[in-house]
C-alpha cells in the first residue's frame, strides 16, 4: 500500500499536521500500518520540509509507517532529508517528453540506493494514442491540460511526433502507444516502478500490457528520435 499526503494546496508539513493526516489515513484505511508514506510536495521552506520528514521518521519508528519517501524533490532536498532519515523512494514525473530528472535526481537515486516510482509516464494522456489535435482543441477550460505548454504549440507538434514513434514501435508487438511509453520509462535502470492512471476498465486494457513489455536498445533509440 502506497499512501501520499496529497496535493500542494492547503496542507502543511508541520509535525502536528503530518501526524494528524497520517493517523486520519490509518483510520480511513482501517489498517494499523501504511507500507509506504510519502511527502507529495516539499514546502517552500526547507526547514518545514525537514520537520515533516522527521515526523515521518518518528511515525516509522512507532510502527505506523513501514517506509517513507518523497515526491517532486530536488537533489539538495533529498540530501538534506537523507541525512536525518533514510528515504526509501522518490516519486518524480518522468516521461519521454519530460526528462529533466535524468540530469540529477535519477543518478543520485542510483548512487544512494533510493527506489524511484515515476508518475505520469504517459504525459497526462498525451502519449496514450487517444489524444488528437481535435480532442486537445476541445478540452474544457477547466481542464488544466488546456493551459499546459505540452498541449500547446510549439511543443504539441513535437510531442505528437513522439507519439507516432511510440505508436509505430508498439504496433510491431501488438501494443498500444501508452504501453510503449510506460515501457520506455521502466527501461531506465534507476526506475523501480511507474504509476499509471485510468478512469475505466477499457483504459486499463490499453496499458496493463506494459507490465511485461520491454523495448530493445534499438527501439529505445527509435522512440527517442535519435
Amino acid at each position: 500500500m502506497i499512501w501520499d499526503n496529497g496535493g500542494k494546496v492547503g496542507y502543511s508539513l508541520r509535525a502536528e499536521s503530518v501526524r494528524r493526516e497520517c493517523e486520519a489515513s490509518l483510520r480511513r484505511l482501517k489498517t494499523d500500518v501504511i507500507d509506504l508514506y510519502q511527502i507529495h510536495w516539499t514546502a517552500d521552506d526547507l526547514n518545514e520540509t525537514v520537520e515533516g520528514w522527521n515526523t515521518l521518521a518518528t511515525l516509522q519508528k512507532e510502527g505506523k509507517v513501514r517506509w517513507i519517501g518523497v515526491s517532486n524533490a530536488g537533489v539538495e532536498e533529498l540530501e538534506k532529508l537523507q541525512s536525518s532519515a533514510r528515504a526509501t523512494s522518490l516519486q518524480p514525473p518522468y516521461s519521454l517528453i519530460r526528462r529533466d530528472v535524468e540530469m540529477a535526481q535519477l543518478p543520485w537515486c542510483q548512487r544512494a540506493g533510493v527506489g524511484v516510482i515515476v508518475y505520469s509516464p504517459m504525459a497526462s494522456g498525451l502519449l496514450t494514442g487517444a489524444m488528437t489535435r481535435e480532442r486537445i482543441a476541445s478540452l474544457p477550460k477547466n481542464d488544466w491540460r488546456a493551459r499546459n505548454e505540452q498541449f500547446q504549440e510549439p511543443k504539441l507538434s513535437a510531442n505528437l511526433k513522439v507519439l507516432e514513434r511510440l505508436r509505430a514501435v508498439g504496433a510491431r508487438h501488438g501494443r498500444t502507444p501508452g504501453e510503449a511509453a510506460i515501457a520506455w520509462t521502466l527501461n531506465h535502470p534507476a526506475v523501480t516502478g511507474a504509476i499509471v492512471g485510468a478512469r475505466s476498465a477499457k483504459q486499463v486494457e490499453g496499458i496493463i500490457g506494459a507490465l511485461d513489455f520491454r523495448l530493445t536498445p534499438a527501439e529505445i533509440t527509435e522512440v527517442e528520435g535519435l
